[in-house]
């Protein structure tokens, strides 16, 4: 049964000077300077259509980005839209902790973007060095087994392959056919 309380971030929005917000450590989504400038011109022609996603960090009094880091850039580097906006940034706050926050960053990027292979090994990485499983990282970031080994590998730590069960070694196909003319 669903809580009928449950109210979407997105109908709670508020307005956050973007002083107070800062961008998060760990995400791996790339935008291309073509596709800035189409973001800055959307902006420009359209305003903030969507809100930034956000956590909001009450011991230090800023707000983190999850989801939304280049329409914060483009208010960052374009004085015009901050001025227009009055150096406010339409905010849907979350609460929730990091693991999930990386998880949601990953699923808003990858349900629009492409991603740095790097970066993305590094969140594997993080969340393995928490304690997350990788049947955790696979549910919550909609990751495929072999993709959550791919990333593994390229950030050639043992550590994150303590858990991997691996079976017996195969012998070449040639060592095989030896062995049966040896037996003739």
């Amino acid at each position: 049964m669903k809580n009928s309380t449950y109210k979407s971030p997105a109908y709670q929005v508020v307005p956050v000077p973007i002083e107070k917000i800062v961008p998060n450590t760990y995400n791996p989504n790339a935008v291309a300077p073509p596709e800035m400038r189409l973001l800055y011109d959307s902006i420009k022609e359209d305003g903030y259509t969507m809100p930034i996603v956000c956590y909001y960090a009450a011991n230090q009094d800023l707000y983190i980005i999850v989801d939304g880091f280049h329409r914060y850039q483009v208010m960052k580097q374009h004085k015009d839209i901050y001025d227009r906006e009055k150096g406010m940034l339409p905010v849907a706050v979350i609460d929730k902790p990091l693991s999930n926050r990386m998880a949601s960053t990953i699923r808003h990027n990858r349900a629009r973007g492409e991603h740095d292979v790097d970066l993305m090994s590094n969140i594997v990485k993080e969340l393995h060095e928490i304690g997350r499983s990788d049947a955790w990282i696979a549910k919550h970031m909609g990751m495929s087994k072999d993709e959550i080994l791919r990333l593994k590998q390229i950030t050639g730590l043992a550590a994150l392959f303590r858990d991997v069960k691996f079976g017996k070694a195969w012998k070449p196909v040639e060592e095989e056919a030896e062995k049966g003319k040896e037996g003739n």
